[in-house]
């Protein structure tokens, strides 16, 4: 009776693993980077962020709408 033989395992190929990504994940820190360069360069803009409760309400219901269909 013979005993059984280990063979090597196959030798991985060099190509590697898919290393793609996503446009918007390059795109999206690359957004935020300039806005927040850009309320740095110019502060007088940021009052718009502080004193508008109206415009964010308007943003989440427009979200919700645009969720619920």
């Amino acid at each position: 009776m013979s005993a059984p033989v280990c063979t090597r395992p196959a030798r991985a190929t060099r190509g590697g693993a898919d290393t793609r990504i996503p446009w918007w994940a390059l795109a999206l820190p690359v957004l935020a980077f300039v806005t927040l360069l850009l309320l740095i360069l110019n502060p007088a803009d940021a009052h718009a962020a502080t004193g508008q409760p109206a415009a964010v309400a308007h943003l989440l219901e427009w979200l919700r709408q645009l969720t619920a269909r």
